[in-house]
């Protein structure tokens, strides 16, 4: 080829929104915690029974999520100032992509709300992210965080803490697998859950004992 015939690309700089900026900081601020990653399959049957129209999986992901949370407070909490602060309250994050980049606004006392609540909740928090619209106090204030790939087609993955939150649930896609179900062999939607927590607040067991007990709701829950 020609010298004369190549071109050097010229780079575009995209500037960071506010919201961007802080997920930025959190993100370095993570790598400074030790963490560990613990996956489990639940069979998503009992939990995509109870969508309708208006509520998705991912609402009732949310529900289950934070109903859950109330039984294990060392994964509701932050990390703080050499310690562990545990909070009574579930203020429930979910990360959001929109052509910004990702954004975790807050679904604050989650744990109060019925499904439909946290349904329209969630679905205002996603349209303002997207609409550009969204404030710093919707992102504040998070106590533990959900992000879910699956609509993406991904069937696991590891997501990173966003301190000073503990602990991260990421959900995977929900897929037909043959599995063995009272000794027979069926097919089940079965999804993978992955809990990222930070060691020095959450050890193997808690981390474990947390996700049998969201498998256990969402596999049975009305």
């Amino acid at each position: 080829m020609d010298d004369s015939m190549i071109v050097d690309p010229q780079p575009r700089l995209r500037e960071l929104g506010k919201t961007e900026k802080l997920m930025v900081r959190a993100m370095n601020a993570a790598w400074a915690a030790p963490m560990f990653a613990v996956t489990v399959e639940v069979d998503m049957t009992a939990a995509t029974a109870r969508r309708s129209p208006g509520v998705t999986l991912t609402d009732v992901i949310l529900a289950d999520c934070a109903a859950t949370l109330r039984g294990h407070p060392a994964l509701n909490a932050h990390w703080q100032d050499g310690g562990v602060a545990e909070y009574d309250r579930v203020n429930l994050g979910l990360a959001v992509a929109s052509e910004k980049g990702l954004t975790v606004p807050v679904i604050h006392g989650a744990d109060g709300l019925s499904l439909e609540e946290i349904a329209q909740s969630r679905k205002t928090l996603v349209e303002r992210v997207r609409a550009g619209r969204i404030g710093i106090a919707q992102v504040m204030g998070g106590t533990f965080t959900v992000s879910n790939l699956g609509m993406f087609g991904v069937t696991r993955f590891t997501a990173i803490i966003n301190p000073p939150q503990v602990a991260i649930l990421a959900v995977g896609g929900t897929i037909q697998r043959h599995v063995w179900n009272g000794g027979d062999p069926q097919w089940r939607p079965m999804a993978e859950f992955t809990l990222t927590s930070d060691h020095r607040a959450v050890d193997g067991a808690r981390a474990a004992a947390f996700l049998a007990d969201l498998r256990q709701r969402l596999e049975t829950a009305a």
